[in-house]
């Protein structure tokens, strides 16, 4: 399966030791998402619509209640790069 660019970079970011944190409203919508890498510097490319297609890839998931990160699915969907810790 091909992804875009965009999503190739935040899923080696991920593979890397980052994280995504996302912010919900008093109703329990949605609200924000924000990537961060593995070092705590926010990566600016980052939006919802981003975030709601590596979900439905399979490519991110959380457990309890903490950040999303990367699944074994993501890491197939990622190609792999001479420098990639």
């Amino acid at each position: 399966m091909d992804i875009s660019r965009t999503e190739q970079r935040i899923l080696h970011l991920l593979a890397q030791g980052g994280r995504i944190e996302i912010r919900r409203d008093e109703r329990k919508k949605l609200e924000a998402a924000s990537c961060f890498t593995r070092d705590g510097w926010v990566y600016p490319g980052f939006d919802l619509k981003l975030f709601r297609r590596l979900k439905r890839l399979k490519a991110i998931k959380s457990k309890s209640g903490k950040p999303y990160r990367i699944t074994e699915q993501g890491l197939r969907l990622v190609r792999s790069q001479l420098d990639n810790r």
